[in-house]
């Protein structure tokens, strides 16, 4: 669908809602070292990027780290003058840190991965009557079993959040009821189900982030129930069938004049070298596509301190520190290209993420309207594919591929003294990375205060009020 078609929808729609016409049409993100493949196939190191530690340096608090992105923290939250009341937030940020999947594990891996630090928490329990007992699973080698499976041997599962990605992922509560209770007093100071609620997705690493941030913010007695939805429509994955985002995604890496083209082709001596260490087939498609196999392999061993592999049966064939960040340059080239630098990337992201969108949208306007109930905070674990299709839509002006427990907070304010259910008087802060996220597109800009009904006009004119545009812009 061609840029210019998105704005029938909003003007029918504004029509009716008697609110200024807003831009929904694609903008360019900035250009920088990250999309500028000359850069990006010529230069060294990843820009300063942290790639093998979860620690975030307190004086640069901000730095991109792919182990563990940073997020709203007492230390660095930018307070919003006196003049705004908070008035409601919502979260939505990636699980932390965890092995890798197994489709992206070599065919045999040179060490084993163990992960008997930690259990993994699988049972039922009736709301009433006998209790369960806690039960878990740990992983171990069957010695016995002829069949031996592909990747890294030892007790882990492909994937799970690791010990120190639970760690991570407790510290991240923590933070947020720092922020959000110990600096603004604004959260409840114990758990309360009509004022915060969790979300995850059907992804099991996404409830093991759940529990452990839970217990930061809270650490509550009772047992806390979060909010999941079918698997066949989850709109937080996404996982919803979206035909037409599917095909404008792989139609703006199969056309052969782009630069997606471009990098592949030129790339194809690093993928010969690390072929010939991994023992990956250089016929395996899925691995040669793109860089999205060997980047999660490679970051998920730095993050956790493991050396990068070598050749099974030459050791001194080795991946090196350059290589690995040759690959991380590319890894983020390739997600800014289909996130923000492909034109078709705000219709496809749109289509595929709109329903949660306009999920999110509905909360605003019902906290505006006065008609949330006593809702005060959601807060939505999720994957690199849900924020990758958020920071699209809302157009990030320099697109990165979203690290471990990436962040994406919405705070809707209303002025003091104004009269609540005015949506003029109501305005909204996104924060990414726990700073103000700034937007390519004009009329949004660095989304610091910007007025309710100016985002709710962009998302109502991408997907329509309740998701309505959104089974018309899947179809093919």
């Amino acid at each position: 669908m061609a840029p210019g078609s998105w704005s029938l929808p909003l003007v029918a729609l504004l029509a009716t809602q008697h609110v200024r016409a807003v831009d929904v049409s694609w903008h360019a993100p900035s250009a920088t070292e990250i999309n500028d493949l000359d850069r990006v196939l010529n230069g060294t190191g990843v820009y300063g990027f942290i790639f093998d530690s979860s620690k975030n340096p307190n004086k640069d608090y901000g730095q991109y780290n792919w182990c563990n992105m940073p997020h709203v923290r007492k230390r660095e939250y930018p307070r919003a003058s006196k003049e705004y009341e908070l008035q409601y937030v919502e979260v939505i940020h990636r699980h932390h840190k965890r092995t890798p999947y197994a489709d992206n594990t070599f065919p045999v891996e040179s060490y084993p991965w163990d992960c008997s630090d930690q259990g993994l928490y699988y049972y039922g329990q009736p709301m009433s009557g006998h209790k369960s007992t806690d039960v878990y699973w740990e992983g171990f080698e069957n010695p016995i079993n002829p069949f031996q499976v592909k990747g890294f041997k030892g007790t882990c599962t492909f994937p799970q959040i690791t010990k120190e990605g639970l760690d991570d992922s407790w510290q991240h509560g923590r933070d947020i009821y720092d922020v959000y209770y110990g600096l603004l007093r604004f959260l409840p100071k114990r758990f309360d189900s009509k004022k915060v609620t969790y979300r995850v997705t059907t992804n099991v690493i996404t409830s093991q982030v759940a529990g452990m941030l839970i217990d930061g913010m809270y650490s509550p007695k009772q047992d806390i129930p979060v909010k999941v939805e079918s698997e066949t429509t989850d709109s937080l994955e996404p996982s919803y069938s979206c035909p037409k985002s599917s095909a404008l995604f792989s139609d703006a890496k199969s056309d052969p004049d782009t630069t997606w083209a471009a990098h592949l082709s030129k790339a194809k001596s690093l993928f010969e070298k690390l072929d010939a260490i991994s023992g990956v087939s250089p016929g395996d498609s899925s691995w040669h596509s793109s860089f999205d196999h060997y980047f999660d392999n490679l970051s998920a061993r730095l993050c956790h301190a493991k050396s990068l592999p070598c050749n099974i049966e030459d050791p001194s064939k080795c991946v090196t520190r350059e290589m690995a960040d040759t690959v991380f340059r590319l890894g983020q080239f390739e997600y800014s290209y289909i996130y923000r630098d492909a034109p078709t990337s705000l219709a496809a992201s749109t289509a595929s993420l709109g329903v949660w969108v306009a999920e999110l949208a509905q909360h605003i306007r019902d906290q505006v309207a006065g008609r949330d109930g006593q809702m005060l905070y959601r807060h939505n674990v999720a994957h690199d594919g849900s924020l990758s299709r958020l920071l699209s839509i809302l157009q990030l002006d320099v697109m990165v591929w979203p690290g471990m427990g990436s962040e994406v907070v919405f705070e809707l304010y209303r002025k003091r003294g104004g009269r609540r259910g005015r949506d003029q008087e109501h305005f909204v802060r996104v924060l990414f990375s726990g700073q103000v996220m700034r937007s390519s597109n004009p009329d949004l800009g660095a989304l610091d205060m910007i007025p309710v009904s100016t985002l709710l006009a962009y998302f109502d004119g991408l997907v329509g009020e309740k998701a309505k545009l959104v089974p018309k812009l899947c179809k093919e």
